[in-house]
C-alpha cells in the first residue's frame, strides 16, 4: 500500500485550519453586536487602540454624544436631515431604499443605519447616480448601511479628518467601495464589499489610518493603500479579487511618498478574479492570482499573514517600470520599493499557475510554477525572515530583518483628534479633481470619460460652461457614456475644480 505524501497531508491540515479561522472571521462578523435590530450606543466612536499590560487592546471613545438626533423612516429624504443638522448631530436611518448623493460638508455628523429583522437602510444609485455619500466635513461617522449600484463611489471623502466607516455592505458600487482622501486619523472596520471596479476599500493620499476586520471579495483590488503613511491593514479577510492587498505609489498625485504601512494577520486567499478594471487605470495591469502586491512604497512590514491559493504570485515587490506605472510622468516620485520587511507568513499553494510575465520568467528558470514571493525591479535595504521556507525569485540582496515582530504598534490612530482641514479654493479644486474626475477623466489618455486636454480645448477661459455642463451633462459624443450629474457638488467646489481642470498641465 501506498503512502500518502507527508507534503500532500501537511497541506490538507493548512486549509483545514485555514477554512475554521475564516469561517470564525465570517461567524464573527455576522453575528457581531453591530448586526442587530438595536440602535448602537450614540457616541463619536473614533477608537485609539492601545495595549495594556497584559498585551490586550483597549479601545477608548474620543468624545461623548452630547448632539441632537433626526430620524429618517421609509419615505424621508436623508438629505433633508443633513440641511438640518449641526456638527456634534446624528442622522438615524431606519430601514428603507432611499436613492440619493448624500452630501455632507458639515463637521461631526453621525449617520447610523438601523438593520431590523435583516433589512437594511439601503441606498440605491439604479446605476444613474455617482456617489452615495460624498462628505468633506471632519469628524464624520457612517456605519450600518447597505449601497448599491452607484457609479463612481459607495463612499467618498474628501479631506476630511477623525473619520469612522463601520459595517456598512456595499455592492456594484462603481470604482471604489470606500475612499478616503486627503484624510488624517481615520478608521474603516468591519465593512464587506464586492463588486467594485477599481478597489473596494481604497485609501488615498491620507496618514494615520487603521483598516481592520473587513470583508473584500469579488473586487479588481480588495484593499489599496496608495501614497499614504502609517497604515495598518490588519484582520481582513480578502478571496476571489483580482489582487487581494496592494501598498503602493501612483506617479503624478500630490503625495508623492507612501511608507510606514504594516499589513498583518489577514487572510489573503484565492485571489484568482478576472481583472475587470477600467482600461488605463493602475490596477488594470494587476495579473489575476496577485495576493499581495508592493510597488514603490517604503517600509512596508508584511507579517502573520495566511496567503493561500494565489495562481499567479504571493506576494510581489516591483518598481514602476515593472509594475506598469510611469515613472516619466512624475520624477519627484521615487520609482523603487524600500526597506520592505517580511516577517513570518503562511504561505500555501501560490504560483501553482502563473500567468504573464510572471509565466515567462519561470520559464527562463525551467520552472513552470511561480514563487510565493517575487522581488523584481529596484529598490534597497530590504529584508525577509527564513526566507528558505518559501518558494522566492529575485530575493537575493535580501538580508535580514532587525526585528522580529509588530507587537508594540497596536494602531496607527492618534491619541487625540487630528485638528479639521481646512481648504483653500485651489485645494478644493484639486481635491475634487483627485477624488470624483480622475477615475474617469486622465491628462492626455481615454479613461472612461474624455481626457483633460480635450476638455481644456472645449472650455477655454469658460470655467462657468464647464460647471452648467456638470449640472446638466449632455452626451455629445457616441464613443463616450454620458457623465452623471454632479450638481450635489456645492457652487463653490464645481467652480473650483473647473478652474483646476483648466489650468491642469501634464
Amino acid at each position: 500500500m501506498n503512502k500518502p505524501k507527508k507534503t500532500s497531508i501537511l497541506k490538507k491540515i493548512v486549509y483545514t485550519i485555514l477554512i475554521l479561522l475564516i469561517g470564525f472571521f465570517t461567524g464573527y462578523k455576522f453575528f457581531s453586536p453591530n448586526s442587530g435590530d438595536t440602535p448602537l450606543p450614540v457616541k463619536n466612536t473614533l477608537y485609539r487602540a492601545t495595549s495594556n499590560a497584559n498585551d490586550t487592546i483597549v479601545s477608548k471613545p474620543v468624545k461623548e454624544f452630547t448632539g441632537e438626533i433626526f430620524e429618517v423612516k421609509k419615505g424621508d429624504i436623508i438629505m433633508d436631515a443633513v440641511k438640518k443638522a449641526k456638527p456634534g448631530d446624528l442622522i438615524r436611518v431606519y430601514p428603507g431604499t432611499y436613492s440619493e448623493t448624500v452630501y455632507i460638508d458639515k463637521d461631526d455628523i453621525t449617520f447610523q443605519g438601523i438593520i431590523k429583522d435583516g433589512n437594511w437602510p439601503t441606498l440605491d444609485g439604479k446605476k444613474e447616480l455617482n456617489d452615495a455619500f460624498l462628505y468633506s466635513g471632519n469628524g464624520i461617522q457612517i456605519e450600518g448601511f447597505k449601497i448599491i449600484n452607484y457609479k463612481g463611489n459607495g463612499i467618498m471623502g474628501q479631506a476630511g479628518n477623525n473619520f469612522v466607516l463601520r459595517n456598512n455592505w456595499i455592492i456594484d458600487a462603481g470604482v471604489y467601495g470606500i475612499f478616503p482622501q486627503y484624510g488624517k486619523n481615520g478608521l474603516i472596520e468591519y465593512n464587506i464589499l464586492t463588486g467594485i471596479e477599481d478597489a473596494a476599500i481604497y485609501v488615498g493620499m491620507c496618514d494615520n489610518i487603521d483598516v481592520l476586520h473587513n470583508e473584500v471579495y469579488g473586487n479588481v483590488a480588495g484593499i489599496e493603500i496608495e501614497n499614504s503613511r502609517h497604515c495598518l491593514v490588519e484582520n481582513n479577510n480578502a478571496y476571489d479579487n483580482t489582487g487581494g492587498i496592494l501598498a503602493f505609489i501612483t506617479p503624478g498625485l500630490p503625495i508623492k511618498t507612501a511608507y510606514d504601512i504594516i499589513i498583518r494577520n489577514n487572510f489573503i486567499h484565492e485571489n484568482n478574479h478576472e481583472n475587470f478594471g477600467a482600461p488605463g487605470s493602475i490596477v488594470s495591469g494587476i495579473p489575476a492570482g496577485t495576493g499581495i502586491l508592493v510597488m514603490a512604497a517604503d517600509d512596508v512590514i508584511i507579517e502573520n499573514n495566511l496567503i493561500s491559493g494565489n495562481k499567479n504570485v504571493g506576494i510581489v515587490i516591483t518598481d514602476f517600470e515593472n509594475g506598469g506605472a510611469k515613472a516619466s510622468n512624475d520624477p519627484e516620485s521615487d520609482p523603487n520599493p524600500d526597506n520592505i520587511v517580511i516577517l513570518d507568513n503562511i504561505m500555501v499553494n501560490n504560483g501553482y499557475e502563473p500567468i504573464g510575465e510572471i509565466k515567462a520568467l519561470m520559464l527562463t528558470q525551467l520552472s513552470s510554477r511561480g514563487p510565493d514571493i517575487l522581488a523584481i525591479g529596484g529598490g534597497s535595504g530590504s529584508t525577509i525572515r527564513n526566507k528558505n521556507k518559501y518558494i522566492t525569485f529575485g530575493l537575493g540582496n535580501f538580508g535580514t530583518p532587525k526585528i522580529d515582530n509588530t507587537k508594540d504598534v497596536a494602531s496607527f490612530l492618534l491619541d487625540k483628534p487630528a485638528e479639521p482641514r481646512k481648504v483653500s479654493k485651489k485645494e478644493l479644486g484639486e481635491y475634487t479633481y483627485y477624488g470624483i474626475c480622475s477615475g474617469c477623466h486622465a491628462y492626455d489618455i481615454r479613461l472612461i470619460g474624455v481626457p483633460v486636454n480635450v476638455i481644456q480645448m472645449i472650455y477655454k477661459d469658460n470655467p462657468e460652461g464647464m460647471v452648467e455642463y456638470m449640472n446638466e451633462p449632455k452626451n455629445l459624443r457616441d464613443d463616450y457614456p454620458e457623465m452623471p450629474p454632479q450638481n450635489y457638488l456645492s457652487e463653490e467646489a464645481k467652480l473650483a475644480v473647473a478652474e483646476y481642470v483648466l489650468a491642469l498641465k501634464n
